[in-house]
């Protein structure tokens, strides 16, 4: 077990080693479009690449809709493994909408072994959500 310190620690670690080994700036919150954001997620048990749709129930919907108009050209094309999760509940309970890939091993924070791969995974899943975010961005908009 890690003291919450000791997690605290690792997580900035690795968040830091991430930054050197793959130094780009990705999209994230710079979206442009409002409640869409770009998540890395990386805990004790899992790791995953997410597209978020929250805020105000209108854009969720909204934005929700033409991305599921674009579900097959995201699957066939760029993320053949995207999961589509219109009632996706975080830790704190809130409700959003989802569209993320999973990391299909067992991996952990606290384990440097597995960094590498989560890193690699990251770096390769999340540039292909963002090349499929800059094609369909205007879709996705109007």
């Amino acid at each position: 077990m890690f003291s919450k310190e000791e997690s605290r620690l690792l997580r900035q670690e690795f968040w830091t080693s991430f930054g050197k080994s793959f130094p780009r700036k990705w999209i994230l919150y710079n979206t442009k479009l409002k409640g869409v954001s770009f998540k890395f997620h990386f805990d004790t048990k899992s790791a995953l690449v997410a597209l978020d749709v929250e805020d105000d129930l209108e854009y969720r919907i909204k934005y929700w809709e033409k991305l599921l108009a674009l579900k097959s050209i995201l699957l066939d094309e760029y993320l053949p493994d995207a999961i589509f999760d219109e009632e996706y509940y975080l830790e704190n309970h809130k409700e959003i909408s989802r569209i993320y890939v999973p990391l299909n091993q067992k991996v952990s924070i606290h384990n440097k072994n597995s960094w590498r791969d989560v890193m690699e995974f990251f770096n390769e899943k999340m540039t292909l959500f963002e090349a499929f975010f800059e094609e369909y961005k205007e879709v996705i908009d109007h």
